[in-house]
């Protein structure tokens, strides 16, 4: 037992030694707060949780470019944004800069969005060979390739600075000081789960994990903050070209589909 032991801990060292190092150190943080306090906000991240899990998967069953999907996505950006503010305080986050300075982050996280996006966006070139993933990519980047680009563009940030506002702000906060990753990301998949759509519940997972890891390192949401919404500017400018039918390929250019 001592011996597996002892493997399990240097295999655990090896892999925490090869993380980057944005996402293995902790920087020191005081966010205490009262068992009272902590009870509220665990009883307000789970009825928000409940409530913007069945308005996502109502979005996603909207007409691509409708008012009611419009509408429907930016409802769930109040609602996660709304629930995480009154579930109580939020940090906002530091990373350590030279001479063991605090600072703000910002390039790294940056730096992350993208590097991330050249990772999903190698993985959609496999994708587009495996049926079912073909399909609820296809499925879910019409609404980024029909309708108004604005209010795309604008949904789209919208709900992912509130998705970080709430699951790595409120929700990791309510999840304690046990696993708090990996309980963030489960919930965050869970939540996933009832647009039915397979490679958004993948892409949370993946994505998830990466937000909670730069939480846990800085302590806030700004630097997951910037990575997510990095990495879905991107996602959205360059991914909908690759999975674009031939219908909505005539509807951009202005023609009406053949039938």
């Amino acid at each position: 037992m001592r011996r597996a032991s002892r493997r399990t801990d240097a295999l655990r060292s090896e892999l925490l030694a090869a993380v980057p190092r944005a996402l293995r150190d902790k920087v020191e943080r005081d966010h205490w707060e009262s068992d009272a306090a902590f009870r509220r906000r665990r009883r307000v991240v789970g009825g928000v949780s409940v409530l913007g899990a069945g308005m996502l998967g109502t979005s996603l069953s909207t007409e691509p470019g409708s008012k009611a999907f419009y509408g429907m996505t930016l409802g769930v950006a109040g609602t996660y944004t709304a629930g995480a503010f009154a579930s109580g305080p939020l940090h906002l986050g530091w990373e350590e800069g030279e001479q063991h300075r605090l600072r703000r982050p910002l390039l790294t996280p940056v730096a992350m969005g993208v590097g991330a996006f050249g990772l999903f966006y190698g993985a959609a070139l496999v994708a587009r060979r495996i049926p079912v993933l073909n399909r609820a990519l296809t499925d879910i980047l019409a609404y980024a390739d029909q309708g108004s680009a604005p209010l795309v563009t604008l949904t789209t940030f919208a709900n992912g600075a509130a998705e970080e506002v709430f699951f790595r702000g409120a929700l990791y906060a309510a999840a304690g000081t046990n696993q708090p990753v990996a309980k963030s990301t489960a919930v965050y998949a869970l939540a996933t789960t009832a647009t039915r759509n397979p490679a958004l519940v993948l892409a949370s997972g993946v994505m998830g994990a990466l937000f909670g890891l730069q939480r846990r390192a800085t302590g806030g949401i700004q630097a997951p903050m910037l990575t997510h919404l990095t990495w879905s500017g991107l996602m959205l400018r360059f991914m909908p070209p690759l999975f674009r039918t031939r219908g909505s390929t005539e509807v951009q250019q202005g023609m009406p589909p053949q039938t």
